[in-house]
């Protein structure tokens, strides 16, 4: 099998993107992925054990790629656990609007799988949640956050919380961006995690991106 890097691997992994979002996960035969990626069939299987080691695979490099991005973004120490939390949820919806094929496939496709893919996208998605843990675990220690959270549950309300508005987004019928809600959300859990009585507004320094009714 191929190594999986190059310009040949990540355009299948591109073209999987968007045949699975316009023809769900069963329906996307190797053949159409394939021709969308303007490879022959055969070099698929240079890549990829099987359609559903694709599937594992364009989680894998989406979600990592994410993950070093919100890392490095959140690395700065003179951040508050309060401006980590907005810009993690910032840029979680901005990535997804930025590609709504790709949101299309991690809302909805992987939600659909069986419990041998679900199985291969859990370390990746282990790291995101390393992240969000890290944040809360910040908040207690600086004081902004209550000090009797319990650290999983509270990255499950965080995590949960901006993943369920994500899969309305891409389910709704309605054309909007998600990233208008950013701040609602920001609020909500701010509110939930910070020590009760403190008003956290929403950081000044953290830019939100144009949105449009």
């Amino acid at each position: 099998m191929a190594k999986k890097t190059g310009e040949k691997y990540r355009n299948i992994i591109e073209a999987a993107i968007t045949v699975i979002a316009q023809h769900g996960y069963h329906n996307s035969q190797v053949s159409k992925i394939a021709k969308e990626a303007g490879v022959a069939d055969g070099t698929i299987y240079l890549y990829f054990q099987n359609k559903e080691d694709l599937l594992i695979s364009l989680f894998r490099v989406k979600m990592n790629e994410f993950t070093t991005i919100i890392r490095r973004d959140l690395k700065d120490k003179s951040q508050s656990a309060m401006e980590k939390l907005a810009r993690l949820i910032t840029m979680h919806f901005s990535r997804l609007e930025a590609d709504r094929n790709l949101a299309l496939v991690l809302q909805i496709q992987l939600r659909q799988s069986d419990p041998a893919i679900r199985a291969g996208i859990t370390p990746p998605l282990k790291e995101y949640f390393n992240v969000i843990e890290n944040i809360v675990k910040e908040g207690m220690e600086s004081g902004e956050f209550r000090t009797d959270l319990n650290i999983r549950v509270a990255r499950q309300m965080i995590f949960g919380t901006m993943d369920e508005a994500a899969t309305s987004w891409v389910l709704s019928q309605r054309e909007y961006q998600i990233s208008k809600h950013t701040e609602t959300v920001y609020h909500l859990l701010a509110q939930a995690l910070g020590k009760e009585g403190r008003y956290a507004p929403f950081p000044a320094n953290i830019k939100l991106p144009e949105t449009k009714l």
